[in-house]
Order: structure tokens, then C-alpha cells, then sequence
């Protein structure tokens, strides 16, 4: 669709060394509004908390320069901290309302529909759902069994990869209803018009509202499987594949491949023939459960290309067998194969399972996901993965198993691996168990038992003057099962059911470590049952430091906004 520009670009000149030619220049105003737009799309998506109007919350450059790298990190751009340009653009693409990161402040609970994102509270106690549209668009050139073709094709696209089944019905008291609407509309998500925001869905749960998906009326919606109408709507089909994962129980993906993405990335295909990709399968399977096996002669196949006003047919019966599952790790019992931060999630791995630390610090489930349904281009007869990290320069992935290596572009092996672990400029021979890229100053960092070196991603190879040893990190033992960092610059190292913390920069652990990490990061029961604080606290930092426009910008919002954000 055609991507409306909702806000002005930073201007280049928006630096220390602009000439300021007053304070309250158009310029510096200009300056001052684009970023008041920016802090709002942060807050409004879960990256900065939401501002307490009884309080002064005390915005300082660290919080707000962390808040765009870990949007850049889940919109997988280069995290740069800084407004550039592919940052600004990625803010003004059409996008879902709900926040990218859910839990992180009290943004949820200030709705006047309650929500968070939960296992307990982000399941359907039942598999057999019920559909409606409960109102059409007021002006659209999709009839309105046209639309409802389009919504059975969406459900059913999620029906095909779990346990799930979807009945269209002709009550109010449906567990999906659908509306087409406006502006406010008594949900405290309210649409923007054309572009912006599109669409958005509630968590399941007990209340009336949970479920329910909202489309904006006005959009101009389309039907363009081929997309051979760029820039003259918004398909209809790919956005509510993507907002009934929420009503199903899903959050938004960094995937790159994922309908779960927040962004809207055009049409997806022909609705009869479309499949979720793998890491969206992964996701409703752990909710719910696989696909079940169904007769042959219940299958059914279509052969139109289009959808067309017609019944919307029967889904096959319900059969609530399961084949047998294979037996799974225990995650209470932790000692993991390796541990890594990728796309701001942080990945769990014992033996051929993984689970996965959303940054909000929620688990996607409590049981694991079977890493070859992920990154099946990983052997098959693996035992378990040595080490992974996400390169710096690239964003890739990099898995070690034994003296090799795979790099992956998101779940896609890259052509040419594995390839010996001798190329990175290793001994010959080297297994590598644990690696990481340290926050303090993005290197990589590569171990082995007792000693490590220092990887340059940029040049492909180990830098001079290593190998070092590992007690020059002050208070770990040798022979670490991984090390990874968390969305709060800190670096975390991992020893069978133990973690140690070093804060910042520090060579040496904090001093109330060791701790759990069965009851820190998997939330099992124990002596030391809170989890670790990956988000600073507010107004942690002191006072924001107002040096160069743009940080002046963020000190004069009270002033020339009216707008109660920060005082400094």
C-alpha cells in the first residue's frame, strides 16, 4: 500500500554543530517536534515506559539511545542508536497498533481493556473457535462474502499448523469477532486514518473484548495475492493472518520470515495455497498443540484461484488424538548447551530443544521447541549445539557444533557451511563453548575451557595476541557453558545451574553472584525466586544530559510542548 508519510524526516542539520539561530527557531522547533513524534512511537510500541503524570520521569540519553537499539534489533536494521534514516523510514511504515514489546512498563495496564502478555492469561481453553464479522467496511470494492472468504482463508491458515478448529457463527457472542472501524472506537487503540496503523487484536481470555480484531474502515483494503496493485491499498488477506495470531495468542516476531512481524510487508500469496512460516508454526504449536491427523478423504483441495461469494465450507471433523511426542529436556534443571541474545531474544539450547526469552522477559512457552523445526539446516543427528551469538556487523547467526561452524540468515543456512572452526583462525581442532559480543565494545568473543580470543567479525579472523585466559574475567570457573548479554548492557555467564553478572564494562562479576538460573530465567520454583532486572529502572541514570540539538530537543518538550516527558 502507499505508505503515507505521517512524519517529517530528522533533519541532517538537527546536530551540535547547526548554527542554533535562537531557541525557539523553526529550526530548533522542528527539531524538537519530529523527536516529541519519535519518544511518542517509542512509548506507544513498548521501547521507552509510558510517562506517569504524577511523577516526572527523568528521560536520560542512555534510556533513550538503548530504547532505539532494541527497536532496530527487532525491526533487524543496523543498531546504531541514532534516528538515520532506515530507522525513521521503518517508523513510518503502515504497522499493527499493539506494541512491539509487551510488559515492559505499565503501557497495558493503563488500556481500559486490560491486557498482558502471559501464558496463563494468552490461551484459549479451547480448540474449537467460533468467527463472525460483525461489521463490514463502509466503502470497499471486496463484497461482503468476498471478506468473509478472506477471514475463513486467514483462520484457516492457523488451523492448518495447530490443533486449533474455527466455525463461522451467526452470534455476537462469537470467540473472534471482527469489525471494520474508525478514529475512537472504545478500545483505547484508536486508528490514524489511511496508513499508520492498520489493524489490531486482543489476547484471548474471559473478557468480552479478548479476541475480538479490529481493521481500520479507513483503509482501503484490497484482495492483490500477485501484488500487481502496489500503492493502491492494503491486502486484507496478509494483515488479518497477522492479527489473528494476536487473538490467538501471539506477539510480535523479530523473524524476518514471520507473518508475526509488526510491519506490513504486502500481500502473501494466493489465500488457498498460503503457509505459515516456520517460526509462526513453532509459535501456535507450542499454544496449542500440532496439526492433527486427519482421514484422507476429509481433506479437502480447491482448485480457483480467487476467492469467490460463496458458503463458507465445513472444516474437516474434530479429532482430539496426538501422535506421540518425543521426551524433552527439563528446563528447572538447566546446565545448557549454550545460550544467545538474537534479535533481543535471548535463546535457551539443551540438547536438541530450545526455549526463548522474549524482552519483556516473558518465556514463549514453558516447553521447549525442537531446534531442527527452527534452523533445519543444522545436522540432524546433532547432540547438542557447543555456542551461537549474532554477529555484530551482519546480524547473522553463527552455531557451533564440535570443530564447526554454520552462519544462518534468520532460520536459512547460508550457502557454503558448515565449514571448519580452523577458517576463524583457530587451532586446528578448537571446539568452541561459549561465545558472545560484548556490549561494552561490540567485539566478539569466542572460548574454549580455560582460555578465549577476540574475533573480528568485520575481517573474518581471530585478532593478534590471542589466546587469553578466562580468569582474566574475575569470578567465573573455566569451561563455561555460554555467555550472552541482556537488553541491559549487562553480560551474563552461564556454569551448569549457575549465572554470574558483570555490569557494563567490568572484567569482574557483581558481587551478590552467583545466582540460580533455574529459578533467574526459567521461572522455576526455589530459594531465590526473582529474576533478573534486564530493564533499568526509571529515572536510573539521573538527569538527562541535554548536549547537542537533539538532546536539547528532549529538554525543551515540557517547554515548548506543554507535554509533561522529562524535566530537566
Amino acid at each position: 500500500m502507499q505508505e503515507t508519510a505521517r512524519r517529517s524526516p530528522l533533519p541532517s542539520a538537527c546536530s551540535p554543530t547547526h548554527p542554533v539561530l535562537s531557541l525557539y527557531s523553526l529550526h530548533q522547533i522542528s527539531c524538537t517536534l519530529t523527536l516529541h513524534l519519535e519518544l511518542e512511537w517509542l512509548t506507544r510500541y513498548g521501547y521507552l515506559p509510558q510517562p506517569d503524570p504524577w511523577a516526572a520521569h527523568l528521560q536520560t540519553r542512555e534510556e533513550f539511545t538503548s530504547a532505539i537499539k532494541t527497536m532496530q534489533r527487532f525491526a533487524g536494521l543496523p543498531t546504531t542508536g541514532e534516528l538515520d534514516q532506515k530507522t525513521l523510514a521503518m517508523m513510518n511504515k503502515p504497522r499493527c497498533s499493539l506494541p512491539d514489546i509487551i510488559g515492559t512498563s505499565e503501557l497495558m495496564r493503563r488500556r481500559r481493556r486490560k491486557r498482558r502478555y502471559a501464558l496463563s492469561d494468552s490461551v484459549w481453553k479451547k480448540t474449537d473457535l467460533t468467527w463472525k464479522v460483525h461489521s463490514f467496511p463502509s466503502a470497499s470494492r471486496l463484497s461482503q462474502e468476498h471478506i468473509r472468504n478472506i477471514i475463513y482463508y486467514a483462520l484457516r491458515a492457523w488451523s492448518n499448523a495447530s490443533a486449533l478448529t474455527f466455525r463461522e457463527v451467526s452470534s455476537d457472542q462469537a470467540d473472534i469477532l471482527v469489525d471494520f472501524t474508525q478514529s475512537y472506537h472504545q478500545d483505547s487503540y484508536p486508528f490514524d486514518g489511511p496508513g499508520g496503523t492498520l489493524a489490531h487484536a486482543f489476547f484471548p481470555g474471559e473478557h468480552p473484548i479478548s479476541g475480538d480484531t479490529h481493521f481500520d474502515n479507513e483503509e482501503t483494503w484490497i484482495y492483490d495475492p500477485d501484488n500487481v496493485l502496489p500503492g493502491r491499498g492494503t491486502d486484507l488477506f496478509a494483515v488479518a493472518v497477522h492479527e489473528f495470531g494476536h487473538a490467538l495468542g501471539l506477539s510480535h516476531s523479530s523473524a524476518k520470515e514471520s507473518i508475526m512481524i509488526p510491519y506490513y510487508q504486502g500481500p502473501v500469496g494466493l489465500p488457498h495455497q498460503y503457509q505459515l512460516p516456520p517460526d509462526d508454526v513453532m509459535g501456535i504449536e507450542q499454544l496449542y498443540g500440532e496439526k492433527l491427523n486427519l482421514p484422507q478423504e476429509n481433506k479437502r483441495t480447491h482448485n480457483y484461484q480467487t476467492p469467490t461469494a460463496r458458503p463458507i465450507p465445513d472444516l474437516p471433523p474434530y479429532q482430539p488424538t496426538l501422535g506421540p511426542r518425543l521426551p524433552s529436556p527439563d528446563r528447572c534443571k538447566a546446565h545448557f548447551d549454550a545460550i544467545a541474545n538474537i534479535r533481543g531474544e535471548v535463546f535457551f539450547f539443551k540438547k536438541k530443544y530450545f526455549w526463548r526469552m522474549q524482552p519483556a522477559r516473558n518465556l514463549v512457552s514453558l516447553e521447549p521447541a525442537q531446534t531442527l523445526r527452527f534452523w533445519n539446516g543444522l545436522p540432524q543427528d546433532f547432540k547438542a549445539i557447543d555456542a551461537v551469538y549474532e554477529r555484530a556487523n551482519d546480524s547473522r547467526i553463527v552455531f557451533f557444533i564440535g570443530p564447526y561452524y554454520w552462519v544462518f540468515s534468520d532460520t536459512r543456512v547460508n550457502p557454503g557451511y558448515p565449514r571448519h572452526s580452523s577458517e576463524l583462525g583457530l587451532p586446528p581442532g578448537t571446539v568452541i563453548g561459549a561465545a558472545f559480543v560484548w556490549p561494552h565494545n561490540g567485539k566478539t568473543y569466542l572460548l574454549e575451557k580455560d582460555q578465549y580470543w577476540r574475533y573480528d567479525d568485520q575481517l573474518g579472523h581471530v585478532e593478534p595476541g590471542y589466546p587469553k585466559p578466562v580468569t582474566l574475567w574475575k569470578g567465573v570457573p573455566p569451561d563455561l557453558d555460554d555467555v550472552t548479554r541482556w537488553n541491559d548492557g549487562n553480560t551474563y555467564f552461564f556454569k551448569d545451574a549457575q549465572y554470574w553478572r558483570f555490569t557494563g564494562g567490568n572484567v569482574e562479576s557483581d558481587a551478590s553472584y552467583p545466582r540460580a538460573t533455574a529459578q533467574d530465567w526459567m521461572f522455576c520454583q526455589g530459594p531465590q525466586a526473582s529474576s533478573p532486572s534486564p530493564v533499568p529502572r526509571q529515572g536510573e541514570g539521573g538527569m538527562c544530559i541535554c548536549s547537542g540539538a537533539s538532546l536539547k530537543a528532549i529538554a525543551l518538550l515540557p517547554c515548548i510542548l506543554a507535554s509533561i516527558w522529562a524535566v530537566c
